[in-house]
């Protein structure tokens, strides 16, 4: 018979994991991203719309396959296989970019010494894969199986220093057998291509792209982080990623219009009390009908009430936006004019 009990060791082993997980925004779009199908979703990475939300016990399943990649690493060794995880003159893991530092990511290795091709240097990737992703995987192959994986490599091979790198080693893991996978993968120097202007496309465009599907019961839709802002009414997060005054320049930098200044990354992640949204982030639910140089006038959707978004006391700031999950609130005359009266604002819950 169980104990039963308040709380729990393993709940507080998930909690800490919870407690110390960041927003996963990432300064860069990731190479590891571009293979996904929907432009849009990928602009939203970019402009960090939707923070990461993970329970403790995936946070974990992470981490897992993190310490897995030293095995591999072991594995290749012992197979008589020379592979280097880091870059000699910097210490770090080897690095590629492109789109002004915007794009790129960290390989999890070089190698050469392989038994099929004991001279060619490869690109290695590694990955942990649960039963039914596994036979998947060994039934198709990496490129049909797992598309964003194979663009993660074709990029990687194909922002090599010096010259393209012309093949890539994927190893995954059964966790469930603990069964190995390998297969070789040839550099394609046109999707290659494609790739990174796609890429370009996305880091270039001052609002988002066209959705992959209207349906926000698409499958691809339906489970995509982004759902709630593309096809609901939840606005996105506050940052200097969604502000209209913040545009991506040379050498992986954003500047501010508003103060005309360049914005490091930490202070990218909070944003000011100048933050003014993109107006597309808000097109589910409000149209633009007038604007200055500090403020947006939106007439709302359902209603056809009009809501001011700016820095004045009586303008609404992002985060009240943000805090509102009724949005025909943000144009109600009662709600504005306790704001006014009490010098309040919204506060989510």
């Amino acid at each position: 018979m169980k104990i039963p009990e308040a709380d729990s060791t393993i709940s507080r082993i998930y909690r800490h994991y919870e407690a110390n997980a960041d927003s996963g925004f990432r300064p860069h779009l990731g190479a590891s991203l571009i293979g996904k199908p929907c432009s849009r979703a990928l602009w939203y990475d970019f402009h960090w719309c939707t923070p990461a939300s993970f329970d403790g016990r995936m946070l974990r399943l992470f981490e897992t396959g993190q310490e897995a990649e030293k095995r591999f690493v072991q594995n290749f060794q012992a197979a008589g296989v020379n592979i280097y995880e880091e870059d000699s003159q910097t210490g770090q893991q080897f690095r590629v970019s492109a789109c002004d530092g915007h794009f790129g990511g960290s390989l999890d290795g070089v190698a050469n010494g392989f038994v099929e091709a004991p001279k060619t240097w490869h690109v290695v990737e590694m990955k942990t894969h649960s039963e039914k992703s596994f036979k998947d995987l060994q039934s198709k192959g990496v490129e049909k199986s797992k598309p964003q994986h194979f663009a993660q490599m074709q990029v990687y091979m194909h922002l090599a220093p010096n010259e393209p790198l012309t093949r890539a080693f994927y190893i995954a893991v059964n966790k469930n057998t603990d069964e190995l996978y390998g297969e070789r993968i040839k550099y394609d120097k046109k999707k290659a291509t494609e790739l990174v202007n796609k890429a370009s496309a996305i880091i270039a465009s001052d609002a988002p792209l066209e959705k992959l599907n209207e349906d926000p019961a698409w499958y691809q839709c339906k489970f995509c982080d982004h759902s709630p802002v593309c096809h609901g009414q939840q606005a996105p997060a506050v940052n200097c990623r969604t502000c209209l005054h913040s545009t991506p320049v040379e050498n992986a930098e954003w500047h501010c219009a508003r103060y005309d200044c360049l914005i490091p990354v930490e202070n990218q992640r909070t944003g000011c009390q100048s933050h003014l949204y993109i107006p597309d982030l808000l097109f589910s639910f409000a149209d633009v009908v007038d604007s200055g140089e500090y403020w947006i006038k939106y007439r709302l959707k359902s209603t056809g009430q009009e809501f001011v978004t700016g820095e004045a006391p009586e303008q609404l700031s992002s985060c009240e936006i943000k805090a509102v999950d009724q949005k025909e609130l943000l144009g109600d005359p009662n709600v504005q004019g306790l704001r006014q009266t009490f010098q309040a604002e919204i506060v989510g819950q």
